[in-house]
C-alpha cells in the first residue's frame, strides 16, 4: 500500500473498520504486530487508549470513536489528493519558470522552446531575463541558466553548450580607420565597447596564452550591460568589443565583425542548465531536460 507519512493515522482507522488488528494488517500488507505497535505508539504519544482489546473481540473507546470520527476525513481527503498526483499523466502540463541572461534566451531558448512547445502543449514557459545572479529557489524559479563557472555547488547542471570562447573583436571599418593590434599591449590605443556588470564592475577582458594570464588595459569608449548593445555599437565601428562566439556567428560568417588576437583567446566551460536536488523533478523540467540532452547528443 503507498504510504503518506500518515502511516499510524491509516492503522488506526483500519482496526477500527475491521474491529480486527489481524484483519486491519491483512488490510494494509504489513504484520499484525507492526499494526499494534503502531497504535500504542499513537496512543502512548496522545496519554489516551483508542481501543479496548481482549482475546476475542477489538472495539473502540469513546475517546477513540470521536477521533476517529474526526480524523477519517481529513484521511480520506490526504488520500485522494495522493491518487490524484499518483495518477497525473505523462504529459506535461502546468507552468515552468527559467531565469536566464537575455543573451541567453535570445541564442537558444527560439529553437530550443519551439519544438519545447510543439511537443508539450500544456505547458506554459515563462522565462525572466536578467544578469544577475540570483538565487533561483529563493526567488520561485525551476531552473536556470548560467555559465558553468558561475552554477552554485550544490545545484544540478546540465549543459547546454561545448566549451564556448570571449573573442577580441572589431569591424573591418573600425580597422581600417585605427589599425589591427597584433598583442594585448596594442589594446592600449584603441578604443573599448565594455560591459557594465550587475554589480557595477566594468567586466575585464581576461587573455591567456601559453599559461600567462592578463587583464587587457583597453580604454573604455562606450559602456553597455547588454551583450547585444555592444554588439551593434562594434557592428557600427565604434571600437573593439570582447563577445561570445557563439553570440556572433552570423557576423563572423558574414564578415561583418574581424576576430583579433585569437590565440590569447582560449575556450571554457560553456553555459547549463541548472536546478536543485536530484529527487521529484516536476514533469515540465524532467521534459526540457530529456529534450536538452536529445538536442546534444544528436
Amino acid at each position: 500500500m503507498h504510504r503518506t507519512g500518515l502511516t499510524e493515522l491509516e492503522i488506526v482507522v483500519a482496526v477500527a473498520r475491521r474491529r480486527s488488528f489481524r484483519g486491519a494488517a491483512r488490510e494494509l500488507g504489513m504484520s499484525a504486530t507492526a499494526v499494534s505497535n503502531a497504535v500504542a505508539g499513537l496512543e502512548n504519544r496522545l496519554q489516551t487508549r483508542l481501543f479496548n482489546r481482549s482475546t476475542r473481540s477489538v472495539a473502540l473507546t469513546d475517546v477513540g470513536q470521536r477521533y476517529v470520527d474526526r480524523i477519517t476525513p481529513a484521511l480520506a481527503e490526504i488520500l485522494h489528493a495522493t491518487e490524484e498526483i499518483g495518477s497525473l499523466p505523462e504529459m506535461p502540463s502546468g507552468t515552468l519558470r527559467i531565469n536566464a541572461p537575455a543573451e541567453v534566451a535570445m541564442m537558444f531558448f527560439e529553437p530550443l522552446l519551439r519544438e519545447y512547445a510543439e511537443r508539450y502543449p500544456a505547458m506554459r514557459v515563462e522565462v525572466v531575463t536578467e544578469s544577475r545572479l540570483i538565487d533561483i529557489v529563493a526567488e520561485g524559479f525551476d531552473a536556470g541558466i548560467r555559465l558553468t563557472e558561475s552554477v552554485p555547488l550544490d545545484m544540478i547542471s546540465v549543459p547546454l553548450t561545448g566549451a564556448i570562447r570571449q573573442v577580441v573583436v572589431a569591424s573591418p571599418a573600425y580597422l581600417e580607420r585605427h589599425g589591427r593590434p597584433q598583442a594585448p599591449a596594442d589594446l592600449t590605443h584603441h578604443r573599448g565597447v565594455l560591459m557594465r556588470l550587475a554589480n557595477g564592475r566594468l567586466y575585464q577582458w581576461e587573455l591567456e596564452k601559453d599559461g600567462r594570464k592578463i587583464e587587457a588595459a583597453i580604454p573604455p569608449r562606450l559602456v553597455f550591460s547588454e551583450m547585444r548593445v555592444i554588439r551593434e555599437a562594434v557592428r557600427a565601428g565604434l571600437g573593439l568589443g570582447f563577445l561570445a562566439e557563439l553570440f556572433i556567428v552570423d557576423e563572423l560568417a558574414t564578415g561583418r565583425l574581424v576576430t583579433l588576437l585569437d590565440d590569447w583567446c582560449q575556450p571554457f566551460p560553456g553555459l547549463c542548465l541548472y536546478y536543485p536536488g536530484r529527487r521529484h523533478i516536476p514533469i515540465g523540467l524532467r521534459a526540457l531536460i530529456e529534450l536538452i540532452r536529445s538536442q546534444r547528443a544528436g
